[in-house]
């Protein structure tokens, strides 16, 4: 049976290569000249949390 990715986690979440999950942190949208780049960078997710992700994201 084939399962089915939940749209809502992959909008706003992916895998990097070696398999850690990426989300993308909040205030990316508009006035991004005055912020630092390591808040527009995309960060790890938390350990405890991976898991459930990576059932919900079974494709990526």
């Amino acid at each position: 049976m084939k399962l089915k990715t939940h749209k809502a986690s992959a909008k706003r979440m992916k895998l990097s290569v070696t398999g850690k999950v990426l989300r993308v942190k909040a205030a990316k949208s508009h006035l991004l000249t005055h912020k630092a780049n390591p808040t527009k960078t995309l960060l790890e997710l938390s350990h405890a949390d991976v898991k459930k992700v990576k059932k919900l994201l079974p494709y990526n």
